[in-house]
């Protein structure tokens, strides 16, 4: 099997030199990785102790993040490198100051890992949630050097526990330890007779948590939040926004009363997609590369085409509709608007998502399947304020009640070196 899964990796990584002619992300995909062993090189030297993070993508390093920050203390002597596999997560954070190299991955060849992990020696390895590359595993086990999954979540419909997934199996016997979400992971390992598992919970509630103490504020968007008297208006805002679930939006939008604000910070930001949806709005709108010498006060909807700022927006909302869940996988990062106590509107594809899942439940979160419920939403949490505070409480509280998987990671770490 293993034979076949590098035929299949040397095949895709010919096919993908080809398509990236035709394909601006995956032209960044394939021309980003031929400078890393230069990169790397130049950046770490044969004697320098190294510590190495992997990301899917920029979700799985905001989710690390807490834990880069807790290990760069505890460990200052060593460096960092961090690697991502896509380019949403590369293009966004190649420049992060928390890592002393950050590169994309290598495709999992051999050649690829042996040379990697040559260039890099690191000694301890962490794959946060997940991506199992066996070459790179199987090369990390056979030098002996530690590797962990960091908020580690499995689902029993993966090939991992399938009849037919003894390959998938012995990706994950190479792991020292597994840091899981949850009990139902715990459980799908032991049943495949892994024990050294450990309930950590999700690291992403510390990184929604540290945001709080940081500085949020946006003097652009508190002028934009206030009408020609200065008063401060309810403000709607939409993060991660689709295309499909922007039309049943946009029909709210137009059809809203003068005193309510709209903030849009579209999942992409591509100019046509950006015209598009502006000219769709009949309400006086502004765009984020336009706001310079306008009275931003004097719009309804701001459409914020950059990237980067969107946590920060969230803390101005009396309201969050978060995007995605008219769509598959689904529902996108509903715990940065929920620490800052807001109220959030979801869309129906939110299953797969434990956080959300629980504040559906909780009633902090509310999910709406069609135009008439999110109208419906929308009235309920602007006209009745007790209703909005008591929701953004109960998302709040949910937050902080969850936080602490990065303590329980780190204390297991420092225990293991020193015994």
């Amino acid at each position: 099997m293993l034979f076949l899964y590098n035929l299949i990796v040397c095949f895709a990584a010919q096919v993908l030199k080809l398509l990236a002619f035709f394909s601006p992300k995956l032209k960044l995909f394939v021309n980003g990785r031929k400078p890393v062993f230069e990169l790397l090189q130049s950046k770490i030297n044969p004697t320098d102790k190294t510590i190495w993070f992997h990301a899917a993508s920029l979700g799985e390093y905001e989710q690390g993040l807490p834990v880069i920050e807790q290990i760069k203390k505890q460990y200052p002597n060593h460096k960092i490198v961090i690697t991502f596999f896509s380019p949403s997560g590369y293009e966004v954070r190649k420049n992060n100051t928390i890592a002393d190299a950050t590169v994309y991955l290598p495709l999992d060849t051999i050649a690829n890992a042996k040379r990697f992990l040559e260039v890099l020696h690191p000694e301890m390895v962490f794959f946060i949630k997940y991506e199992f590359w066996p070459n790179y595993l199987n090369a990390l086990q056979k030098a002996n050097i530690r590797t962990y999954l960091i908020s580690g979540i499995f689902r029993e419909n993966q090939a991992f526990f399938k009849w037919y997934g003894g390959f998938y199996k012995n990706a994950l016997k190479t792991f020292d330890f597994f840091f899981v979400q949850t009990e139902k992971s715990k459980n799908l390992l032991h049943r495949i007779g892994f024990t050294n598992v450990q309930i950590s919970g999700d690291t992403r509630f510390d990184r929604v948590v540290s945001i709080l103490e940081r500085n949020n504020s946006l003097d652009f968007i508190e002028q934009f939040k206030r009408d020609s008297s200065n008063v401060g208006m309810t403000t709607i805002v939409i993060g991660s926004s689709w295309p499909k679930e922007e039309a049943i939006l946009l029909n709210y939008i137009n059809n809203a009363p003068e005193d309510l604000k709209f903030i849009i910070a579209p999942h992409n930001i591509k100019s046509e997609q950006i015209a598009n949806l502006k000219s769709q709005i009949t309400k006086a709108t502004v765009l984020f590369s336009e706001k310079e010498h306008r009275n931003l006060g004097d719009f309804q909807v701001f459409i914020i085409d950059t990237i980067g700022i969107l946590t920060k927006i969230y803390s101005y909302a009396d309201i969050a509709y978060v995007g995605g869940g008219f769509g598959n996988p689904g529902v996108h990062n509903i715990l940065e608007p929920a620490t800052f106590g807001v109220p959030i509107v979801i869309g129906p594809n939110y299953s797969h998502f434990a956080e959300a899942t629980a504040l559906v439940h909780m009633e902090g979160c509310l999910s709406v399947s069609n135009s008439k419920e999110l109208n419906d939403a929308f009235n309920v949490l602007i006209n009745n304020r007790d209703v909005r505070y008591e929701k953004g409480h109960i998302c709040s509280t949910f937050v902080q009640m969850n936080k602490g998987a990065t303590d329980v990671i780190l204390k297991h770490i420092l225990n293991e070196n020193l015994n």
